[in-house]
């Protein structure tokens, strides 16, 4: 048989061997009886999991390709783009989910090439490290899960500027008319396919009002007011009940409410800058259960502030445009 087709043979086992290793992880994982032991939120599968595809993508290349920098670096992305495909075909992920974790398991893919390469080029007792790294899943997973994750609480700040009478503003804050898509200038939430707001109503102005911010796909956020000044700020309780948000609304890795991230409290303060002008500041609270929330909390604080101010911008336009 020519060279150049066993070679090409050997370059596709590469692929497909550390594609179908990280599916068969991610089936495991996401088995829910085992879930003491496996979890697909874990630092387990989103660290080590697309670290051994790149080792195992570089270990099983052909030498000649292997040794190469470049090769090392780029060639493991494309099992884990195979990965990310299969797993959303057979619905065991979302959309949402995989965009977040690509840049991660890309990285992480690329410094598993290079360890991959090293074995390689140093000729190491290459089965050994190999038998590890196919095994360290199964061995970190479980001690993993005996750590007790540290609830992390988080504050999103935004604010804008609008220049209108303070009455205008403040109708636009505590009820929100209906939002057309083509108001709707969140960008973020878009492209994740996250629900994008409709609305917000209010029963009364006052301590212990009930304001409901509704979104699309049947999303609602129940708001209780904890504290009202007229004009000046309104503080409430934000609470999503996970069983009345249809289960194709958010995948449940992301699921407001549920066992990973929850938002708390809402906080809207008018300022008066002088000259009809005002800052209108909105912040809000959230809390992760991960034993990563240094990574998820960065995405969660971006999502939420894309929300936030979409509503800002929503206020402003109206509120000037009614001046």
């Amino acid at each position: 048989m020519p060279r150049k087709i066993r070679l090409s043979k050997s370059i596709l086992l590469a692929l497909a061997i550390p594609t179908i290793y990280a599916l068969l992880i991610r089936v495991l994982f996401g088995v829910n009886s085992w879930d003491q032991l496996f979890s697909v939120m874990s630092v387990t599968f989103l660290f080590i999991l697309p670290t051994i595809v790149g080792f195992l993508t570089i270990y099983l290349s052909p030498p000649a390709d292997a040794l190469k920098v470049g090769y090392a670096l780029v060639v493991p992305w494309i099992p884990i783009f195979f990965f990310f495909i299969l797993t959303i075909l057979l619905q065991l992920e979302g959309w949402a989910c995989w965009l977040m974790a690509l840049p991660l398991f890309l990285g992480l893919a690329s410094i598993g090439g290079l360890l991959g390469r090293s074995v390689k080029k140093h000729k190491a007792n290459g089965k050994l490290q190999l038998s590890i790294a196919v095994l360290l899943p199964f061995l970190f997973a479980p001690l993993e899960q005996l750590i007790n994750t540290i609830p992390a609480t988080y504050e999103v700040y935004t604010y804008i500027d609008i220049e209108a009478p303070t009455a205008t503003i403040w109708d636009n804050v505590v009820r929100v008319r209906e939002i057309p898509e083509q108001e709707d200038t969140g960008t973020l939430n878009k492209l994740l396919g996250f629900p994008r707001p409709v609305k917000a109503e209010l029963d009364f102005e006052g301590v212990g009002a009930y304001r409901e911010a509704i979104f699309t796909k049947g999303l609602v956020f129940q708001e209780t007011v904890t504290a009202y000044r007229h004009q000046e700020f309104m503080h409430f309780t934000i609470k999503a009940d996970p069983q009345d948000i249809p289960s194709t609304t958010l995948d449940e890795h992301v699921l407001i409410g549920g066992a990973y991230f929850d938002v708390l409290n809402g906080n809207y303060r008018l300022e008066n800058l002088g000259d009809n002008k005002h800052r209108l500041h909105l912040s809000s609270h959230f809390q992760l259960h991960t034993t990563f929330n240094f990574y998820a909390g960065w995405w969660a604080k971006w999502i939420m502030a894309d929300i936030q101010n979409n509503i800002l911008r929503v206020e402003k336009q109206r509120a000037e445009v009614y001046e």
